[in-house]
C-alpha cells in the first residue's frame, strides 16, 4: 500500500479511532481487569490476563476468569492475605504451558512484592536514567525472579535483554497507562507517560506494519519493536501506541 507520510498518518488515525471503541472489550483479555474497580485488583487481574494472553482468545478469557474466581474475585485481598493452604485452589489450573507451578510462583512472588513495594506501578515506572521501557521491563524481570523460582516459569515474563519483543508486557502497560475518552484502556497508572510506551508486536501487527512500510525487519523481536516505535512516534510522539488499535484491527478484522 503506497501512501505518503501525511496520508498514512490520516489512514492510521482513522483506523485507530474505528477500533478504539468499547466494543473492542467484548472479546479481548482487557475485559478481565475491566470487571474490577479497585486499582490493585485491576492491575493484578491485568497482569495475569496479559501473562496468559496467547493462543485461542476464548480459552484466554475462560482461563483468566478461572484464575480470578479461584481468588474469590478479590485478587488483591488474595495476593496479600493468602496462606500456603489457600494455594490448593489452583490445583488443576492449566493454560497451555502456564500451569499450577507457574501460578503458585506468581502468587507468592506478588505477595512479597506488594508487601515490599505496595503495588506494581512503582516497579514499572522508569527512573530518570532509563533510556526506554525495555530497560524497565528487563529490570522487572530480574526483580521478579530475584528469589528462588522454578526455571520453567521464567519464560512467562519477557526479558528484552534477551531480544524479546515482550508483546504481552507492552500490552499490559498499554492497558495500565493509556487513558482516553473511549475508556478501553484503563489508564490507572499516572506516573508513566504514554510517550514512552511501545506497541505490542505480534504476527498480525507486524505483518500490517510491514505492508504499510512502518517496519522493515522481518523478525518480531526487540529490534523490530524499536524500529516500529520510531515510525509510530513520528506520527504521534505523545501517544504512539494508540496505533496498536489500527494495526490490530487491520490485521485481525480486515485481513490486511
Amino acid at each position: 500500500m503506497e501512501l505518503n507520510k501525511t496520508e498514512l498518518k490520516s489512514f492510521l488515525d482513522e483506523k485507530a479511532q474505528q477500533y478504539n471503541t468499547l466494543t473492542f472489550i467484548d472479546d479481548d483479555p482487557i475485559a478481565i481487569p475491566h470487571s474490577f474497580s479497585k486499582k490493585e485488583d485491576i492491575e493484578i487481574a491485568a497482569f495475569f490476563a496479559a501473562t496468559i494472553a496467547w493462543g485461542n482468545r476464548k480459552s484466554i478469557m475462560s482461563n483468566a476468569r478461572s484464575l480470578m474466581a479461584r481468588m474469590d474475585n478479590a485478587p488483591h485481598d488474595f495476593i496479600r492475605n493468602h496462606t500456603k493452604k489457600d494455594l490448593d485452589v489452583f490445583n488443576g489450573f492449566v493454560h497451555r504451558t502456564f500451569q499450577r507451578e507457574d501460578v503458585l510462583f506468581f502468587v507468592t512472588r506478588l505477595q512479597q512484592l506488594y508487601s515490599e513495594y505496595g503495588g506494581l506501578e512503582v516497579l514499572f515506572t522508569p527512573k530518570a536514567d532509563a533510556a526506554n521501557m525495555n530497560n524497565v521491563l528487563t529490570a522487572f524481570h530480574h526483580l521478579f525472579f530475584a528469589v528462588s523460582h522454578p526455571k520453567r516459569t521464567t519464560k512467562h515474563v519477557a526479558n528484552p535483554a534477551k531480544k524479546s519483543a515482550a508483546k504481552r508486557l507492552h500490552m499490559f502497560l498499554r492497558w495500565m497507562v493509556r487513558a482516553d475518552a473511549t475508556g478501553v484502556d484503563l489508564g490507572i497508572w499516572k506516573s508513566i507517560p504514554t510517550a514512552v510506551l511501545s506497541c505490542p508486536l505480534d504476527v498480525h501487527s507486524g505483518n500490517v506494519a510491514r505492508s504499510l512500510g512502518l517496519l522493515k525487519r522481518k523478525q518480531n523481536d526487540l529490534a523490530a519493536v524499536m524500529e516500529l516505535d520510531n515510525s509510530l512516534r513520528q506520527m504521534d510522539p505523545n501517544d504512539p501506541v494508540k496505533y496498536d488499535y489500527a494495526l490490530f484491527g487491520l490485521g485481525v478484522y480486515e485481513g490486511f
